[in-house]
């Protein structure tokens, strides 16, 4: 499930991911919630907090996720990855090479500092 995140500034939009997480959650909370703050800020500040396995996530959120990334790619300003998975920690600083702004990944005990960092 995604649930969207609802005490963030205005310049940030953020999710937390658990349980079985699908394309449709991604269809309809995820994606238009991006695209409106894209929209209306010409940037994006996103953060992401994964309470569940990543094997959770179905290939079509996957396809999504890569999707969205890709549509607002000069967006990007900052995006903080929450999670306490290594391997999704480790993942994240790969993605840093690859995505412009900034990427930083957070453990679920940074939250609050994450969601500092993505809104400065």
């Amino acid at each position: 499930m995604i649930e969207q995140i609802q005490d963030l500034p205005a310049n940030v939009v953020g999710f937390r991911g658990t349980g079985k997480i699908t394309k449709n959650e991604y269809d309809s909370s995820l994606l238009p919630a991006v695209d409106m703050l894209a929209d209306s800020t010409g940037s994006l500040r996103y953060l992401f907090v994964l309470d569940s396995d990543v094997s959770n996530i179905s290939t079509g959120a996957w396809y999504d996720d890569i999707k969205v990334g890709l549509e607002h790619l000069l967006q990007w300003k900052k995006i903080a990855i929450v999670s306490d998975q290594k391997y999704v920690n480790k993942f994240t600083q790969v993605f840093v090479t690859v995505m412009p702004g900034e990427v930083r990944a957070f453990t679920l005990s940074e939250l609050d500092e994450a969601k500092k960092w993505v809104a400065e």
